[in-house]
């Protein structure tokens, strides 16, 4: 073919001399090209490529060195991976925001106001005091917020994944109806207790998973997060089951941090309008400071309240604006156990570890106790208690663990059916 005569032809080249003209030159490059277009067209691209490659790297000709196409071309970075480097670039810019106001703040304060304001007015001793208590409430502020930013989401375990054979016998199903089905036998086995909007299991398409309940997809992590919150950009992370308890605490330092701020900064602020302090060089960033705190504090404020909310109701963001489907229906309020309850399910049961961005949350993030529980719980030691009382016997009855009525919360039925039939099971259970 026209490959095997161009590397004849090479070969006689390759012994060019000195005495080779211009135009010879000239001709030899035109038939080159015209072999490698033949090869192109003969072998496919793929094989061009690798006769390209395979063919002599250089060339000797009147002494100078010619270098022939490149062996190996480096990867060009393609548009979708710039797009990616811009989104991750993009997303750092609110932390750094944030990181360039706190280092700002902390200079004005520390510098400008305790050291060249109030400690040049000769106290010393409320310099010092502001700048302790000051240190105290930065510290636990930035380890909040440290702790916040560099936690990663939780994500579902293996074993809410499909195992290889029913992922195929899914993806090759076309009904719909038979792949709920594959996808219920599979939820029977799982800690699983809420549905989609129209009744269905809640399955993640592109993580490839069964959900587990309050589990939701982050489509800027792109990962499934337990207990999701929010995407949070001032943080550039998802506010989860890992980390709502830091930013709770991030909120409220935060608070603290801008109140502190504001009332030590008012007393010099009101006098730099005055002719006291009008001429020293810490007056643009102590008014300065003022207003950026007092814009904060409002701003945080509000989210804090909001959020304080939500840990009473023991709900997420995504569930205060779409409620929680459960067998009887939706239900905003089905993971509310009373305030007492709610509150350490974030924050635990130790109280020492309340105020410390140390993780202290109960649960696992997977498995999360609902009213309906406490309900079956409550009929069934009614009636393990009428049983006892009636019959006077004195013996412990095992009834059969809560987890075994979720065939019921997974079946089709009002809740009345559901409460009925869960008070059947222990019924029976008792009296056998």
């Amino acid at each position: 073919m026209g490959g095997g005569g161009g590397r004849g032809k090479r070969s006689v080249r390759g012994r060019a001399t000195p005495s080779t003209t211009a135009a010879q030159e000239e001709e030899e490059e035109e038939e080159e090209k015209e072999e490698e277009g033949e090869g192109a067209l003969a072998f496919g691209e793929d094989e061009a490529e690798e006769l390209q490659a395979a063919r002599l790297p250089r060339l000797q000709v009147r002494g100078r060195t010619r270098p022939r196409a490149c062996l190996s071309r480096q990867p060009s970075m393609t548009p979708w991976r710039l797009l990616r480097c811009c989104q991750w670039t993009a997303a750092w810019v609110p932390v750094l925001f944030i990181a360039v106001v706190i280092c700002w703040s902390y200079y004005t304060f520390v510098v400008e106001l305790c050291l060249f304001t109030i400690a040049a007015q000769e106290e010393e001793g409320k310099a010092a005091l502001y700048l302790v208590i000051f240190h105290l409430s930065f510290v636990l502020f930035m380890w909040s917020y440290w702790k916040t930013i560099f936690t990663p989401p939780v994500c579902p375990s293996k074993e809410f994944f499909l195992s290889k054979s029913d992922e195929e016998r899914y993806k090759k199903e076309e009904r719909p109806e038979v792949q709920q089905e594959i996808l219920k036998r599979v939820a029977k086995e799982l800690p699983v207790y809420t549905l989609t909007s129209t009744r269905l299991i809640r399955y993640c398409e592109k993580c490839q998973l069964i959900k587990p309940d309050r589990c939701h997809h982050c489509s800027v992590c792109n990962k499934c997060v337990l207990k999701m919150d929010h995407h949070c950009p001032w943080v550039n992370n998802c506010v989860g089951f890992a980390n709502y308890k830091y930013f709770l605490l991030f909120l409220f330092y935060s608070l603290l941090y801008c109140i502190l701020v504001t009332t030590t900064v008012l007393e010099y602020f009101i006098k730099f309008w005055t002719t006291n302090l009008r001429n020293t060089r810490a007056q643009f960033h102590v008014l300065f400071l003022f207003f950026v705190a007092t814009m904060f504090f409002i701003s945080i404020l509000s989210l804090f309240c909001f959020h304080l909310w939500l840990v009473g109701k023991n709900r997420t963001t995504i569930e205060a604006f779409r409620a929680t489907v459960f067998v009887n229906g939706p239900d905003k309020n089905g993971f509310s156990l009373g305030w007492s309850k709610n509150w350490r399910q974030v924050f635990g049961d130790e109280k020492k570890y309340w105020l410390f961005p140390i993780f202290s949350s109960s649960g696992d993030g997977i498995n999360f106790p609902t009213r309906l529980m406490m309900e079956t719980e409550q009929v069934a030691g009614t009636i393990h208690h009428e049983h006892t009382r009636s019959s006077g016997s004195t013996q412990n009855f095992s009834v059969g663990p809560l987890s075994e009525s979720k065939n019921f919360l997974l079946a089709t039925g009002s809740e009345q059916d559901v409460r009925s039939g869960i008070k059947n099971h222990v019924t029976v259970s008792i009296e056998s």
